[in-house]
């Protein structure tokens, strides 16, 4: 393990552009550590082994970094920082060629080898079906133990969090910026949840804002935490499809939810899958595949509902586990707008019907009704 007064260096390299896996290993093999490499001459960063501008870099930059001051930053927001050659750096992502040399942790979970990660990733806005199927597939996850990893950007990333933490799962976020900058800014929420049953991880020192060029780069972090990435709609040339040829080269396995062919959200998943990647139907589709160790959570049990008047029980025998609008529940029910919204507002808190979204409505449990 990396001592204190050797760590600030490490963080100190990371806030030079341009100093990465590469060249911070030149250095410390040259050097025997980063200190004395921080404090190098221009002609001793050139018998490393550095490139002219690199060095003209580190001679511009190094004097105008306070090491101390970033160190009591960290400690202010409460981040950690883990360098390769710490035993508590995830092993799944040292595998991977261009692994972070530093990696900044924000909360309360760093997985470990015994810990199955799964990266989820799809479009950022996804239809109907794609939000019932990543809510299920992910609350199944969770409940199978497997820590979803994903990248707390709008849509599927954002409902794959949140599943995961209303089943009580572990879920990490990995952010294109540093963990003060929370992108985008509407789920500071969200990432302060994560923080409590899970943790945000970047490459990325403290002040770092999200850039277009960092996105795919915090995409091969995602896939590196994990066995595998499951893409949910994606279309075609779209970030997710970047994360899942990523981890192709990281040797992952890539799963995908087929979807209409009709659909511009499923035309990226239905293309990988015909290019190889294992069409899943369900989380024991991906436990199986992986070959885990792990129980695959059990269909829910039949729940036994009586409805508590003629209108719930109508309600009830137009829903099933797929999605219905409220304008056809009121057509095919034959009852009145009001009527309709008010039960299935009744039937929600009561646990037995979900919306899917847009006023779509599911059955959250198997009901058995008399």
């Amino acid at each position: 393990m990396v001592s204190t007064d050797e760590l600030k260096y490490w963080v100190g390299f990371s806030l030079v552009p341009g100093i990465g896996r590469v060249r911070l290993s030149q250095l410390k093999e040259h050097f025997g550590n980063l200190r004395d490499a921080w404090k190098a001459s221009e002609g001793e960063l050139r018998q490393a082994g550095l490139d002219s501008r690199s060095i003209d870099t580190l001679r511009l930059l190094c004097p105008k970094i306070s090491l101390d001051a970033e160190m009591e930053k960290l400690e202010r927001y409460k981040v950690e920082a883990f360098t390769c050659e710490d035993s508590r750096y995830p092993s799944k992502l040292r595998e991977i060629y261009d692994y972070p040399p530093l990696l900044y942790i924000r909360g309360n979970f760093m997985p470990h080898e015994d810990d199955p990660c799964l990266a989820v990733v799809g479009t950022r806005r996804p239809s109907i079906y794609g939000r019932q199927v990543a809510e299920e597939i992910t609350t199944d996850l969770a409940k199978s133990k497997i820590t979803v990893v994903s990248g707390l950007a709008r849509g599927i990333d954002s409902i794959a969090h949140q599943a995961t933490l209303e089943a009580g799962g572990k879920t990490i976020a990995v952010l294109a910026s540093g963990l003060d900058i929370i992108y985008p800014a509407e789920n500071a929420r969200l990432a302060q949840t994560i923080m409590e049953q899970g943790a945000l991880i970047s490459e990325h020192p403290l002040g770092v804002k999200p850039r277009a060029e960092s996105f795919p780069l915090r995409n091969r972090i995602m896939s590196g935490l994990s066995l595998g990435v499951l893409v949910i709609e994606a279309r075609e040339r779209s970030g997710a499809l970047i994360t899942a040829f990523q981890a192709l080269e990281q040797n992952r396995d890539v799963f995908a939810i087929p979807g209409s062919i009709l659909s511009p959200t499923s035309r990226g998943t239905n293309h990988i899958i015909q290019e190889g990647a294992k069409l899943v139907r369900n989380c024991t589709d991906i436990i199986e595949e992986l070959n885990l160790s792990v129980a695959a959570p059990q269909q829910l049990e039949i729940k036994e509902f009586p409805p508590a008047n003629n209108i719930e029980s109508a309600v009830l025998k137009q829903l099933s586990s797929e999605p219905e609008h409220i304008d056809k529940i009121c057509r095919h029910s034959g009852l009145p707008m009001p009527e309709v919204s008010s039960t299935l507002a009744i039937l929600e808190l009561k646990g037995i019907v979900k919306q899917a979204g847009n006023m779509n409505y599911v059955l959250a449990h198997e009901i058995k009704t008399g």
